[in-house]
């Protein structure tokens, strides 16, 4: 495989690069952004406020994901609300003749999802400026080949057609992200570098204090890419390398566009390196047939989103990669009715995979899951995956570390995600100033919370912008991989060996809160950092679903919380109402043995509350607990509620505890607060 690609024709781009093509300013306005789509543009100064904020789930939406080749340049910005109002139709952004696409802050935060960028891409979209760019969608866009900047002079230089150098895109950039921009995407780089066209610089770092993180990174730092050496003494945030992982995974979202790409650009007959540690999901589109609407399955979606479920069959069985797949559907044929999945990703990973100390990349945002036990775990996107295949390595700038420390003693229902929350809504954060940096969980807090807690907060990096998440592995994380996977206790004492942040080791930021001043919590709809204590809400919130599940919510510790809530309401005499629907879903089978174990199902069944099987669903708008219009009120127990992202609803965020106990109550209220 090597040798085919080492004589590969390559060229690099040209010094100075050309934009033919409209601008859009991707508007907070739909009369704005309807103009020009209809062929205005607008005059200088753009007097406009620009959308801030815009997730991929925006610029995709789940269902345009089913797709993974061209198509999806009829899709840009579908779901960009804009005033309230849905401007963008299919195919009218490539219709329009745009080459660049204007935002406001944190462009591209949310899912990994590479369709995003793809299918900008496809629409012709060709430079993406923002003010602030989020860290994943930015490395998509430099891997497939789109520009990026956050130099809003380079929008008058557009559109009077002007050639720009090549280093207003590069200009900054370490010499491995310059290099991928130079040679037009990740592939084309990683080719150049096994015919020894480019060369990775060295770490010259020395010995010094380093974090938890820096540590993992130096102990899996590439030296040599052909004779498979790795490890440096030190590295420092702005080094840049590649690192050697431990596991790669993907779901069906993302395996199958890999694959186009292997087949397209290594050749379908060659092999994936180390395949032993390589996983492939089926967990996120298990019970799409349950949510999808009707109008959506006439124009054959729910065909095109089974496609991926085989084609990630297909190439599993090929290359020989353990595929945690979906269960049996009950009836004949593919159309049977959905079952559930075998695991989500990030809870299998955790469950039965992931070692302190491990690097661990996974197709989706929430893969920092796996941090709760001092992995050093982050989200990639489709080209990255794809790529570590070939190189079993992935390209990382060390990021600055940022330290959050939860001091003291948590009261009574508050939990790891009300922590969450409020971190959510610290200036710091909201402000979008840890985007793209490691955040170190610590404190007497933190430490008090058990693994799967912590999983919570891990998991949720991903809300932060932060590049991932990660808390020092210690007794509780021993103990859960005894308890988890009959591991030897010894044996995972010695990973421990040198997992913990040095003395006087480098955080940008320090950030210390107080457990006792918090309380139980809501995020209200729209974006998880719009926290509240339940007590500010004010008049009460009527709800009319609650949904207790995702891969944030449905470990044993949550099923713990759901169980406790529902138990008390069963002692009281109390049912949720028959005008509420609760959805309680779990992360994995190990998950749903554990409630059968505890005698769980009987209680969510007796308190009026519908179990069922793990999958991603609800939470990315793809099974039972999705909204239809939007004066739905759901609370969610799940990680995010961007416009939406589990339907048109409002969608409000908040604990296991809180989730629960609104259920029964039919309002938001917090556990215990009635």
């Amino acid at each position: 495989m090597l040798e085919s690609l080492k004589s590969r024709s390559l060229t690099r781009l040209p010094d100075e690069v050309h934009f033919t093509g409209r601008v859009l300013f991707l508007a907070d306005d739909a009369d704005a952004v309807r103009r020009q789509l209809a062929g205005e543009d607008l005059a200088e100064p753009v007097t406009v406020p620009l959308r801030d904020n815009i997730s991929t789930d925006e610029i995709t939406p789940a269902y345009i994901c089913y797709y993974y080749d061209e198509t999806l340049g009829d899709f840009p910005y579908l779901g960009l609300r804009a005033g309230g109002e849905f401007p963008i139709t299919r195919g009218s952004v490539r219709a329009g003749g745009f080459v660049c696409s204007v935002a406001g802050k944190r462009r591209g935060k949310g899912s990994s999802r590479e369709q995003s960028p793809y299918a900008e891409l496809c629409a012709g979209i060709k430079l993406v400026i923002a003010e602030s760019i989020e860290r994943i969608y930015r490395e998509n866009c430099q891997n497939l080949g789109v520009f990026t900047s956050s130099d809003f002079g380079l929008i008058e230089r557009v559109r009077r057609g002007e050639s720009i150098p090549l280093s207003a895109f590069t200009e900054g950039e370490g010499e491995i992200t310059r290099g991928i921009i130079e040679y037009g995407g990740l592939f084309q780089y990683n080719v150049a570098r096994l015919q020894g066209r480019v060369t990775v610089p060295v770490v010259q770092t020395a010995v010094r204090p380093m974090t938890l993180a820096e540590k993992i990174i130096a102990r899996h730092w590439v030296t040599d890419l052909a004779n498979d050496r790795r490890g440096v003494p030190a590295v420092k945030a702005g080094d840049e390398g590649f690192i050697r992982t431990d596991i790669r995974f993907s779901h069906e979202y993302v395996t199958p566009m890999a694959a186009i790409f292997w087949r397209d650009s290594v050749g379908e007959r060659e092999r994936v390196v180390d395949p032993e540690s390589v996983f492939f999901f089926r967990d996120h589109l298990t019970f799409l047939d349950l949510a999808m609407t009707d109008e959506r399955k006439a124009d054959g979606l729910l065909d095109v989103a089974l496609e991926l479920k085989r084609k990630q069959e297909d190439f599993a069985a090929q290359q020989g990669i353990r595929l945690y797949g979906e269960l049996p559907r009950l009836g004949e044929g593919r159309h049977g009715i959905p079952t559930g999945s075998e695991a989500i990703c990030h809870s299998k990973i955790l469950e039965s995979h992931a070692l302190p100390g491990h690097v661990i990349i996974g197709s989706d945002s929430h893969t920092p899951h796996a941090g709760a036990i001092g992995a050093f775990a982050f989200g990639v996107g489709t080209t990255a995956v794809f790529n570590s295949w070939l190189t079993k390595d992935v390209r990382l700038k060390v990021p600055p570390s940022v330290l959050i420390r939860v001091n003291g003693r948590r009261p009574t229902g508050v939990t790891a995600k009300d922590f969450m929350l409020q971190i959510l809504r610290h200036p710091y954060v909201k402000d979008g100033h840890a985007i793209g940096k490691i955040v170190e969980y610590a404190g007497d807090a933190v430490a008090d919370l058990d693994v799967d807690e912590r999983a919570t907060m891990t998991n949720m990096a991903a809300e932060v912008g932060a590049f991932t998440g990660l808390i020092r592995p210690d007794e509780k994380a021993v103990a859960f991989l005894v308890r988890e996977r009959g591991a030897d206790a010894a044996a995972m004492r010695t990973l421990l060996d040198g997992l913990f942040s040095d003395e006087g080791a480098e955080y940008e930021t320090v950030i210390d809160i107080q457990a006792e001043e918090l309380q139980p919590m809501v995020a209200l709809p729209g974006d998880p950092g719009n926290g509240l204590f339940i007590r500010e809400l004010g008049a009460p919130v009527k709800v009319d679903i609650a949904y207790a599940g995702s891969c944030t919510a449905g470990k044993k510790s949550d099923m713990d919380m759901y169980a406790t809530v529902f138990k008390d309401a069963l002692r009281r005499g109390e049912r949720i109402p028959e005008r509420v629907q609760c959805i309680v879903q779990c992360g994995s089978q190990e998950v749903k043995r554990y409630c059968e174990d505890q005698g769980y199902l009987d209680v969510f069944r007796d308190v009026g509350a519908e179990f069922i099987q793990p999958s991603c669903g609800a939470c990315i708008n793809a099974g039972p607990g999705v909204s239809y219009d939007k004066d739905t009120v759901t609370i969610s127990a799940i990680n995010r509620n961007f416009p939406g992202r589990s339907g048109p609803g409002q969608l409000y965020l908040a604990s296991p505890y809180t989730t629960a106990a609104s259920a029964v109550a039919g309002y938001i209220v917090a556990w215990g607060g009635r």
